[in-house]
């Protein structure tokens, strides 16, 4: 049942904004990978499309303590690319929670907003291997 679902939400999360999304990734990890040094953010910019493709059933992680080149990267990135993105999170929300059905989607997406400003240092694995652990 929860598999359906997760299906059923991903396709009209593709319709309705995922496939745009998705879109905005590829396009900054293709100029991240054109000025090779940012290749490590391309690499991230695209990992994170097919999560905004198909997000549902999957989850984002921390890998743990980064390093000071990746918080340094992470800066970059909000001000390359991240902030673009991070509106652009906002604006397909918008729509979404308009409708009762688009109130998950809309959710969905401002959850997004945080890997979409800080993509290093973050994993997506799926929702079914994640246990969150308690401190």
């Amino acid at each position: 049942m929860r598999n359906t679902l997760s299906i059923v939400l991903n396709i009209i999360w593709l319709v309705f904004g995922g496939i745009w999304l998705s879109i905005g990734y590829m396009a900054a990890g293709i100029i991240c990978c054109i000025l090779i040094v940012t290749i490590p953010f391309g690499i991230a910019s695209f990992r994170i499309a097919l999560y905004a493709l198909w997000p549902f059933g999957r989850t984002v992680v921390d890998r743990g303590r980064v390093g000071a080149f990746s918080t340094i990267g992470n800066v970059i990135w909000v001000l390359v690319a991240g902030i673009w993105i991070a509106i652009g999170h906002v604006l397909t929300a918008i729509p979404m929670f308009v409708s009762i059905v688009g109130i998950p989607l809309g959710i969905a997406n401002l959850k997004m907003i945080p890997i979409s400003l800080m993509p290093l240092g973050k994993v997506i694995v799926p929702s079914t291997q994640y246990l969150p652990t308690t401190r």
